[in-house]
């Protein structure tokens, strides 16, 4: 009887109950499961190493050391990231609570470990001038379809649209008159943003040059952008006419559906714009989300200085 608690209670048949309830109870995805059992086998083998026999010889030191084995790294396994690091104490984590339902442990050690923060990834933003040899590759051949990718992606420049919002846009949202937009953002909350002269001038060359034969293809639908059927331009449509306009600009890399919403804030922060009002244009409900604009903002004044400051590099 000892000898089979025992057995139930090494690290290695842990995982392997742990994997299984994920698979069968939880029904983990196929890669969810992969990530895991890869996580889990390192997990195993450094207790092993360590000479623990058992779940319940686990403390607070065995996982604090796994945690910074993980960081530095071993002859066989590279050194993780923090990204990766925590997927693996997220890993850990499930297996100690699992152990504790399963009446192998009496207490989880693990509940205090905190998986380290990912560091934060600043947004993908180009310059102003890549902004306009992308905007001018959309619409170079002055077709009808190039005439409404231009508007297109001249809308999502001047307002910081998600790619989403601005494909969602009815006729109505637009008043030219004001030069000003209604979004939909998330969770269905509204935002009037200001437009440029550039994008209320491609809005209405679309409008008046190629909206009115589109339609005549269609069902007449109020949506603001449409398809060469007529038919409401899809996010996908969107993404392709973005990634086809860097193509001929000579962008395609890196450039993505975010992109441009991206470069409307840096460019805001760039030129002195306060963090609220961009709060407010892209339609965070926090300040703390549009923060990290601040940070693109300090790397480029910091750029800025490194070259300009006399005394900057010695």
């Amino acid at each position: 009887m000892a000898a089979s608690v025992a057995h139930r209670s090494a690290p290695e048949s842990v995982a392997r109950s742990y994997l299984d309830h994920l698979a069968v109870e939880r029904g983990a995805a196929a890669n969810t499961l992969a990530s895991y059992r890869r996580d889990l086998r390192r997990y195993v083998e450094y207790l092993q190493q360590h000479a623990v026999a058992s779940i319940a010889e686990v403390d607070a030191a065995v996982l604090g050391g796994f945690l910074a084995h993980l960081r530095s790294g071993d002859d066989t396994h590279p050194p993780l990231s923090a990204t990766s690091s925590a997927r693996a104490v997220v890993a850990v984590r499930g297996l100690h609570r699992f152990a504790l339902r399963d009446g192998l442990v009496v207490v989880d050690v693990s509940r205090e470990v905190k998986p380290p923060t990912p560091p934060r990834r600043l947004p993908k933003a180009i310059s102003a001038d890549d902004v306009e040899r992308l905007l001018d590759a959309a619409g170079y051949a002055r077709t009808p379809l190039a005439i409404r990718d231009r508007a297109l992606l001249e809308t999502l420049y001047a307002t910081g649209a998600r790619i989403s919002e601005a494909v969602g846009l009815a006729v109505d949202d637009l008043d030219l008159a004001e030069r000003t937009v209604l979004l939909a953002g998330k969770g269905g909350k509204q935002r009037r943003v200001p437009l440029g002269s550039f994008a209320a001038r491609a809005l209405e060359a679309y409008l008046v040059q190629v909206r009115p034969g589109l339609v005549v293809l269609g069902a007449g639908t109020a949506q603001l952008f449409l398809n060469a059927r007529g038919g409401p331009l899809s996010r996908q449509s969107a993404w392709l006419v973005l990634r086809a306009a860097a193509e001929r600009a000579g962008l395609a890399s890196g450039i993505s559906p975010h992109t441009l919403r991206h470069s409307f804030a840096t460019h805001l922060m760039d030129g002195g714009a306060d963090v609220r009002v961009v709060q407010e244009l892209l339609g965070h409900s926090s300040v703390t989300t549009t923060q990290i604009y601040t940070l693109v903002t300090v790397d480029r004044l910091r750029e800025v200085y490194s070259t300009a400051h006399p005394r900057a590099r010695g």
